[in-house]
């Protein structure tokens, strides 16, 4: 019985580590770079509102649901391409900045003289992507941007009242749990 979980357990690693991989590769250099800036951007003012551990849960988290998003999004319109980047997770962040500060001032980089509201930006970056997936365009993986885009704002409405603000029995239960395995040879199967 153990070895058949350790085999399922193995299978599902093997089958999803790579959703949360392609979020640390990239297509080129300029891509990580333009990825890595946005990144930088927004978050200090993320880590501002959920702190340090609980940023990179969500990050993480976020990576993996929005290049899972992208993977049915391609299954769907059967166009087998890679989903590689960082940009669904970055979405993550910018939704949620942008979800609890929404009157925050922004600007383009190369455009500084022209700012918007957070709350506008949010709403213009969703109606491109959906425009995007839509009409089939290729330049960015649309469904991975809505994907993060969604998740982000989930997560600050409801989703830290949801898991965090809840994830003290679990890793009760959790810690209970290695302790006891712990006693019984470190939980080895033989």
């Amino acid at each position: 019985f153990k070895r058949y979980w350790n085999l399922r357990l193995v299978t599902f690693v093997a089958l999803c580590s790579p959703m949360l991989l392609s979020t640390f590769s990239h297509f080129s250099l300029f891509h990580m770079a333009a990825n890595m800036y946005v990144l930088w951007s927004f978050s200090s003012s993320v880590v501002s509102l959920l702190g340090c551990e609980q940023f990179i849960a969500v990050y993480l988290s976020a990576g993996v649901i929005s290049t899972f998003v992208s993977y049915v999004a391609k299954m769907a319109t059967g166009k087998f391409e890679p989903s590689l980047g960082a940009s669904g997770a970055i979405m993550t962040v910018l939704a949620a900045v942008c979800t609890k500060m929404p009157e925050a001032k922004l600007a383009i980089i190369f455009l500084p003289m022209f700012t918007f509201t957070a709350g506008n930006a949010l709403k213009a970056i969703i109606a491109f992507d959906t425009a995007g997936l839509a009409l089939g365009w290729r330049f960015f993986d649309h469904a991975a941007h809505l994907g993060g885009a969604l998740f982000g704002i989930w997560y600050v409405t409801y989703g830290h009242e949801l898991i965090w603000k809840n994830r003290e029995p679990l890793v009760k239960a959790w810690h209970e749990m290695r302790t006891r395995n712990a006693g019984k040879g470190g939980g080895r199967s033989n």
